[in-house]
């Protein structure tokens, strides 16, 4: 008997649908890391959004709270699956500080093992199976894992551009693209239920206006449709004032946080996602959130959220971190310094060949345009070239597969995995290697 035959047609399902298509080369590039003194000839797996800019800082404060910290007797016992009270309490007051400029309920937040689990559970309380959940793209790959594996949500990818001088100055979601979005949903017989944007966006960067927000706000509780703004990345922005990158900018427009719109429109329909595994390097620890007005969606997410709950001890840790504002206030302004000097890097680089990206406010990413490296237009071209690269290089980008874009060639790379030092190596070694390519492509031409 087949080995799969032991298991459930759900079992199958999983088995036979990898989680994203560079995890492979991810986990062999993560085998023989880059060290300018003991490995220079390594590799840089710069396709997955890790946060490693200041692990150091934050983890001498973590200690710091361990050793001096008395846990509560709250950490060994059971508690609310919305998350304990006092840690709710610190996030709320955090996140109005240094994200939302607006006061929050403790009470409207539910708390989960990370964002992958709190997208779920959305998926599955604010949706039913078939129902369709839209993206602007390009929009993060591993979305259609999250609302399709458990709640069977559907994933609509809508086009707003094909190339990307159409989001150079920032995205351009209008409400006529979504009136043509709901228009073909309906004409497949499904029904347009979830509206996701991220902000800042993965994978370009992009950052979405308060006018922009709220317009798209009113459309959908017209509509009876959940609009859901994940800020994964809101405290992660670059300084676009640095003289190095001033010009790429029509203006240096500021995040504004989702969360004062929902209070504004006090509507069950707004939504907003967040987690500390970015804005604070701590991917691992597991701790995601969501904000809703909706009660009735916050005791279902209670009542669902015993698998996915965070530890007590982590939330205990947490709440002593976040509590500590004054430590907070100079960990986001040191990690806004390194983040705008790796961006920097890696958009000097491309300037010297020039090599079309988006300017990016905020995330972990550059969205670039290789396409005219391609030996042809199609998926096909695109993944030997990313193969290529990487084997040449030794640099590992994310390829353009799963982001639902229309444009073969476009890739993302993260410039937070290694310090500028290091990636500088990383950025130079892709420019040599297009710089040959490009040599080669002008020889031939003249040959022809």
């Amino acid at each position: 008997m087949s080995e799969l035959s032991y298991i459930s047609l759900r079992g199958n399902r999983a088995y036979n649908t990898v989680v994203r298509p560079d995890f492979e080369l991810y986990f062999e590039a993560s085998k023989n890391i880059y060290d300018a003194s003991n490995n220079p000839h390594g590799t840089f797996p710069l396709n997955v959004a890790d946060n490693n800019l200041n692990w150091s800082l934050l983890s001498n404060n973590l200690q710091h709270i361990s050793t001096t910290q008395e846990i509560p007797d709250w950490v060994s016992a059971y508690t609310s699956g919305l998350g304990h009270e006092t840690f709710r309490s610190t996030l709320a007051v955090f996140l109005a500080t240094f994200l939302a400029n607006q006061q929050l309920d403790p009470e409207n937040i539910g708390i989960a093992a990370g964002a992958t689990a709190v997208i779920e559970l959305s998926a599955i309380i604010l949706a039913d199976k078939g129902d369709v959940a839209v993206f602007p793209a390009p929009a993060y790959p591993v979305y259609s894992r999250d609302i399709m594996n458990k709640a069977e949500v559907k994933r609509y990818d809508l086009i707003t551009h094909h190339d990307i001088n159409g989001i150079y100055d920032g995205p351009i979601l209008s409400i006529e693209h979504l009136e043509k979005a709901k228009r073909d949903i309906e004409l497949q017989g499904t029904k347009f239920k979830l509206l996701i944007l991220t902000t800042p966006d993965n994978p370009t960067g992009g950052i979405y206006t308060s006018e922009q927000l709220e317009a798209i706000a009113d459309w959908c509780i017209e509509r009876n449709i959940h609009f859901i703004v994940n800020e994964i990345y809101g405290l992660v922005m670059i300084n676009t004032k640095d003289p190095a990158i001033a010009g790429d900018y029509a203006d240096h427009r500021q995040f504004t946080s989702f969360l004062s719109i929902i209070h504004k429109k006090n509507s069950p329909y707004l939504h907003q996602w967040y987690a500390l595994s970015i804005d604070l390097g701590i991917s691992g620890m597991r701790v995601g959130m969501v904000y809703s007005l909706n009660q009735a969606f916050l005791t279902a997410f209670n009542n669902l959220n015993l698998p996915h709950m965070v530890s007590n001890h982590t939330q205990w840790l947490m709440q002593n971190l976040l509590g500590d504002h004054d430590f907070m206030h100079h960990f986001l302004h040191v990690q806004q310094q390194a983040l705008t000097k790796g961006y920097i890097v890696v958009v000097n680089q491309l300037k010297k060949l020039n090599i079309p990206y988006v300017p990016s406010y905020g995330s972990l990413f550059v969205w670039v345009d290789f396409s005219r490296f391609l030996e042809d237009e199609t998926l096909a071209a695109e993944t030997a070239f990313w193969k290529e690269l990487y084997k040449n290089t030794g640099v590992l980008l994310t390829p353009g597969i799963g982001f639902g874009h229309t444009k073969r060639g476009m890739f993302r790379i993260v410039y937070t995995c290694f310090d500028d030092k290091a990636l500088l190596v990383a950025m130079t070694r892709i420019n040599h290697y297009l710089s040959s390519l490009s040599k080669a492509a002008k020889i031939s031409k003249e040959k022809v």
